[in-house]
């Protein structure tokens, strides 16, 4: 496990798990490969894992960066009906990456 300024999702293997900790909720996310993922923490949205697109996160303008979850930044996704979603400000990113990539 190790924590993160920046992490590229694009770049992760499937089976990486993200706890991704905002000013208001704690989500959690398994990477399925490129921008696919199954996302859980919003009591309403997704209070167990549901699957999702990653657009990546937005500064306080709304500037995109695609595929990057940033602290400080705001966690933007697809829910799987294609509804945007975007957090609270992101305050912590930990990555569990699979146990063979190591």
């Amino acid at each position: 496990m190790s924590s993160a300024e920046f992490v590229d999702c694009r770049n992760l293997p499937p089976g990486t798990l993200l706890d991704v900790e905002t000013k208001n909720r704690h989500y959690r996310i398994e990477c399925l490969g490129v921008r696919q993922a199954r996302i859980s923490g919003h009591p309403e949205l997704c209070p167990t894992p549901v699957n999702c697109e990653l657009e990546g996160s937005a500064d306080k303008s709304g500037v995109l960066e695609p595929g990057l979850i940033g602290r400080g930044r705001y966690l933007k996704f697809l829910m799987d009906d294609h509804r945007p979603v975007t957090t609270s400000r992101v305050l912590r990113v930990l990555v569990h990456r699979p146990d063979s990539v190591q």
